[in-house]
């Protein structure tokens, strides 16, 4: 009975990994729709968010049907709770990686980002990417450390987000109102999806020593014991 209870843990964490790489291809996939003007690219990161919220209805039922039937206490009600958070912040990701696929699909086959912010949105795509990828991982290894280091990595879309709009303010800018929401909304949604990656990693930090983030650096661990 003991074993299948951990097993059960066990595999919400799974769901938790898998979620995670989904929502960071569908970005990846999302960016290249972007600056390509892929329609048919665009719709299947659209059609793929159904996969995200299939997966998060099971994990959501699954912990449920835990808690009612286990009752877990100390460490373990952590992981359930926790992990039920970690959930909602990796679907509202894939949610984000959606609308970013939506601003592709309207401009279709027209491009909706202009040359000169390219590069920009690429790398803010590319570091969304980087921070989900690094959240999977952490999810895997439950490696405080790295996870402690996501923020550092999260300033980075920060910057880029607030060198967008004094591109977008700039009295030269010359593409127009419509282009002009189209890269403040994909800028928006790289930036939460970015915070969301960083949500789900301190989510592991408090999972794995029951202290929050912002109290903690790098080494300053004290793990709990973990099924």
């Amino acid at each position: 009975m003991r074993d299948a209870y951990h097993e059960e843990l066990e595999s919400i964490s799974t769901s938790l990994v898998e979620m995670a790489e989904l929502v960071g291809s569908a970005m990846e996939r999302a960016t290249t729709a972007l600056l390509e003007g892929d329609l048919a690219l665009a719709e299947l990161v659209i059609a793929s968010d159904e996969e995200v919220n299939a997966l998060q209805h099971a994990l959501e039922d699954r912990a449920i049907a835990l808690l009612a039937r286990q009752q877990p206490v100390a460490t373990d009600l952590r992981i359930v709770v926790t992990s039920l958070r970690m959930s909602a912040d990796l679907e509202r990701s894939g949610d984000l990686a959606k609308h970013v696929a939506k601003l592709a699909q309207r401009r279709a086959p027209e491009r909706a980002v202009p040359d000169d912010l390219r590069g920009t949105i690429l790398e803010m795509g590319r570091l969304a990417q980087h921070l989900m990828a690094k959240a999977a991982e952490v999810l895997v290894t439950r490696d405080v450390d790295t996870a402690l280091t996501m923020e550092q990595d999260d300033d980075r879309i920060d910057t880029l987000h607030r060198a967008l709009f004094q591109h977008l303010l700039d009295e030269r800018w010359k593409h127009g109102v419509e282009t002009a929401v189209d890269v403040t909304l994909a800028g928006r949604y790289y930036e939460r999806f970015a915070d969301h990656a960083v949500a789900v990693a301190n989510r592991v930090v408090y999972l794995v020593t029951g202290e929050h983030a912002d109290v903690l650096a790098p080494s300053e661990v004290s793990p709990v014991n973990l099924p």
